[in-house]
């Protein structure tokens, strides 16, 4: 069975050919556009969509060396994600299965970040604990099996993508905050000031980044403008690591508690350098396994929808054409 992937949640237009063994095909357009307003837009992020998708699926074809004869189903994101963006998808989605006569099928956008790294790392396993973290989305998953999820955990308030993004915005730099405050930081000193871990003390899996936001407000307000300009890099390495520390003791803490050997990163911040370094190193002290995708599947990708979609079509489930967008979709199998 050869699968059409298709990703339109946010800011990233993404096709992607699968057949079950190989990833024919994979590109992504990430929109530009909303760098100059300093965050998504979400009717612009919607008209981008509109323009892009057509010739990206004829680029993964051309690609894949596939055509629409080739194509045995369709999977699209039904969410989570902004509701103008998925429809552009869907939309698509269900014209081409209508005019084809193929099954399509709606994918969790998060169950498409959890099983990202089989592309590089076929022998992935499951059980394994699911950190994913992106603009959008903080939440901690223990993966018993394909379609088998239990969420342990999520932030309270905003993700860490988004607290990235702030604290670049109140530093001054560019969008999104994720990337360039990682490469800012690797010539600061994390240790410059302390910056509070909300809800790391907790005893549960739950994240909050809105008091780490306010904090660093609070600490530049405190400063003249001189002395932030001097320690911008300090500033920003503090506050990555604040960030990560978070992230790495909760993931650790699951892994521990509940047993699992195996732990999978997943969603645009796991491409965070800080973050990789500490996970790497408390894996091999551990002795558990670490999953890290790279960059072009850490990101909103169509592979990883194409490869959810091939799974669950090949236990024959299908959406018919009466489904429709999920902003806030939870369609996954909880135990």
């Amino acid at each position: 069975m050869i699968v059409l992937g298709i990703e339109t949640s946010c800011d990233e237009t993404a096709a992607a050919v699968y057949d079950g063994k190989r990833l024919l095909a994979n590109v992504i357009n990430t929109q530009e556009i909303h760098k100059r307003y300093g965050g998504v837009v979400p009717e612009l992020a919607s008209r981008e969509h509109l323009s892009f998708i057509v010739p990206l699926v004829e680029e993964a074809f051309n690609k894949a060396g596939v055509g629409w004869d080739q194509i045995d189903g369709i999977a699209v994101t039904r969410g989570p994600g902004l509701v103008g963006s998925l429809l552009i998808g869907i939309s698509f989605a269900k014209a081409a299965a209508f005019a084809r006569n193929i099954p399509i099928i709606g994918v969790n956008h998060i169950e498409g970040h959890l099983w990202a790294p089989v592309f590089e790392y076929p022998e992935l396993k499951s059980p394994f604990i699911g950190l994913i973290i992106s603009g959008g989305h903080t939440q901690l998953w223990l993966v018993h099996d394909f379609g088998k999820y239990t969420l342990l955990g999520q932030t309270f308030d905003d993700a860490v993508g988004e607290a990235f993004d702030k604290a670049a915005k109140m530093l001054g730099m560019g969008y999104p905050g994720g990337p360039v405050i990682d490469k800012l930081s690797r010539s600061g000193n994390p240790e410059y000031h302390h910056f509070p871990r909300p809800a790391l003390k907790n005893n549960n899996y739950n994240f909050s980044y809105s008091g780490l936001k306010t904090a660093v407000l609070y600490f530049l307000n405190s400063l003249h403008p001189d002395e932030i300009e001097s320690h911008k890099a300090d500033i920003a390495a503090s506050f990555q690591k604040a960030a990560v520390d978070t992230l790495v003791e909760k993931t650790f803490r699951a892994a521990h508690e509940l047993k699992v050997p195996r732990i999978v990163l997943g969603g645009g911040v796991a491409s965070n350098s800080a973050l990789k370094i500490q996970m790497t190193a408390r894996t091999e002290s551990k002795g558990i396994e670490l999953y890290i995708p790279s960059s072009q599947f850490c990101t909103d990708n169509a592979a990883m929808i194409a490869y959810v979609g091939y799974r669950r079509l090949m236990r024959s489930e299908s959406d018919g054409l009466t489904f429709s967008a999920e902003p806030s979709f939870h369609g996954l199998s909880l135990s």
